[in-house]
């Protein structure tokens, strides 16, 4: 068995945001401490955004005031769409990453962040400069990385363009983000091994969306393009509620152990407080 090279992103946050349901504060946090016992890399935890936007993130201060760190060396992680955002995020001295989806697609730019890519990309350079002042790291998410429904031009030279603008600007975490299940095993195998030589003292992860029946061969994909950063979530719940009306939902969480296991990775995580998260799951998505 070879150490584990992977960083593995757990995203309840991206699951959860769309709940109608509003999900009490205290069963969100009991969720997170289960899975901060886990071991991944990462947890994608809450957001910083507007309630009105979010109804179900309204809470994300009040959930990391109850999260216990004391016994896990997961970081957490949490999304910004704005400044004021970002302003509040910072002030959090447990959070050590600060997401923001930054999209090749106007349309969805606009649609997610109520922002231009031009005002987005004013938005990140402030980020990036408040992230180094308050030792936090930004993590960029290039959304509509594969593709887009809007009609918006896209190629990989405009993925490329992006990337190499954003990475110019100090960005040292890239995150290619389906969003709407458009990607495919040859899309990813085409794109992400481009973008990992040409930027190679960046961090290259991958964000996929996809129905149940085509994930496993997405991340195949993945690790087959020599990605060691993939975002997931239990059960593949989520999906991003700004995208479409139909969801597609997260890559499976337990397909990425299985498959990175068949692979003899060892992943060095406590799989007992994770079958004890998949059965809280149920009191969250039903």
């Amino acid at each position: 068995m070879s150490k584990n090279p992977f960083r593995l992103v757990e995203c309840p946050r991206d699951a959860m945001q769309g709940l109608h349901d509003f999900v009490p504060t205290q069963l969100k946090s009991a969720y997170l401490n289960l899975l901060l016992q886990v071991g991944f890399d990462t947890l994608d935890f809450g957001s910083f955004v507007s309630p009105k936007a979010i109804p179900q993130m309204a809470d994300t201060a009040a959930v990391l005031a109850q999260l216990d760190l004391s016994n896990t060396s997961t970081r957490l992680l949490a999304i910004v769409a704005n400044l004021r955002g970002v302003e509040e995020a910072v002030k959090h001295k447990e959070i050590n990453y600060l997401g923001f989806p930054f999209s090749v697609s106007e349309t969805f730019q606009q649609r997610n962040t109520n922002s231009s890519i031009a005002q987005s990309l004013t938005t990140v350079e402030e980020m990036l400069s408040l992230c180094d002042k308050n030792d936090k790291t930004a993590v960029l998410y290039l959304s509509m990385g594969f593709g887009n429904p809007y009609g918006d031009e896209w190629n990989y030279e405009i993925v490329e363009h992006w990337a190499d603008i954003l990475i110019s600007k100090g960005v040292k975490i890239l995150s290619l983000a389906d969003t709407v299940g458009v990607s495919t095993p040859e899309k990813i195998t085409s794109i992400l091994p481009k973008l990992i030589s040409r930027f190679n003292h960046t961090e290259i992860g991958i964000h996929l969306h996809s129905t149940p029946t085509e994930r496993v061969e997405k991340i195949a994909a993945a690790y087959d393009a020599g990605v060691k950063r993939i975002d997931s979530a239990l059960k593949g719940f989520g999906g991003c509620p700004m995208a479409a009306d139909d969801l597609t939902g997260n890559i499976a969480t337990e397909d990425v152990i299985t498959f990175l296991n068949s692979k003899g990775v060892n992943l060095n995580l406590n799989m007992d407080k994770w079958n004890e998260a998949m059965i809280l799951s149920s009191r969250i998505f039903g």
